[in-house]
């Protein structure tokens, strides 16, 4: 009797997931075309060769991978969600820094790229002439953004609005502080050779004041990666001479839960640290 009752559960649990089954596979594609869309407009403004299909593939690789491991070391199926998580996190945190990189590149050719506008300027150029010189002498990804912003203007836009697109897609204060002198300019009929050597020189000593706010965090910035890789080198020191030290916590349900929370404490810690250490100018 109590063998048909259970046939009888899990033919009925069965049939309501097959029920239910098109609206998830529904909603799963939803997400995913979603995603892709957003993963293409990300690498489309970093000009990353990578299709949107491949960053995808990590979205959904790497859940499963991190679950399977989680519930293999940790043997709990508990360890599942923080596996998910993980794997979602972890293709966001690599998109992430090719940003910043992308970024931190553009941002040191600034400088270099206002001294070669103003040279061209000075040669007796037009200012369309010089952002086309800059695009051929300058290197990525500043010849790069420079050169949609140059192809969006020969398309009929004009170069305020060109300007403005540049501005909104890099987001940078320097860049937004030349763009927005370059627009007065025009508008007041100003020299913009003159302008780019005040801008020069600006950037220039804002640029020192940033190195200097960073060399007198630097103390503070290299205790907290100190206290943040301190619990790991202490671990690794102690399986060194006692490998079966935290045996007895990864053998018991409160130990393997105190393990996941000190974990969750860390990171926490790790990311306060790094707030704290940060200041904008």
């Amino acid at each position: 009797m109590f063998l048909i009752i259970a046939v009888l559960i899990i033919s009925a649990v069965a049939l309501f997931c097959l029920a239910l089954l098109p609206f998830f596979q529904e909603k799963a594609k939803v997400w995913q075309i979603k995603k892709e869309k957003q993963v293409f407009e990300h690498l489309e403004k970093l000009y990353y060769d990578k299709s949107p299909q491949e960053i995808m593939r990590l979205y959904i690789v790497m859940p499963i991978a991190f679950s399977v491991l989680g519930i293999i070391f940790l043997k709990n199926i508990l360890f599942v969600i923080p596996g998910i998580l993980l794997g979602v996190f972890i293709p966001n945190f690599i998109l992430k820094i090719r940003e910043a990189r992308y970024r931190q590149k553009f941002d040191q050719q600034i400088l270099s790229a206002i001294m070669l506008l103003s040279s061209s300027l000075k040669g007796g150029l037009s200012l369309l002439q010089a952002f086309e010189i800059l695009v051929e002498e300058m290197p990525v990804p500043m010849s790069q953004e420079m050169g949609l912003m140059v192809r969006e203007n020969k398309m009929g836009i004009s170069l305020e609005e060109s300007l403005q697109h540049l501005n909104d897609r890099m987001k940078m204060e320097e860049l937004t502080l030349v763009i927005n002198s370059i627009l007065v300019a025009r508008e007041t009929g100003g020299d913009l050779t003159k302008v780019f050597s005040r801008l020069t020189t600006t950037i220039r000593d804002n640029k020192k004041l940033k190195d200097n706010v960073r060399t007198l965090t630097l103390q503070g910035r290299m205790q907290g990666i100190i206290m943040s890789l301190l619990p790991f080198m202490f671990v690794g020191w102690v399986l060194t001479f006692n490998k079966g030290h935290f045996d007895i916590m990864l053998q018991s349900e409160i130990g393997r839960v105190l393990l996941f929370v000190a974990a969750i404490l860390q990171i926490l810690g790790m990311f306060l640290i790094k707030i704290f250490s940060t200041i904008n100018i």
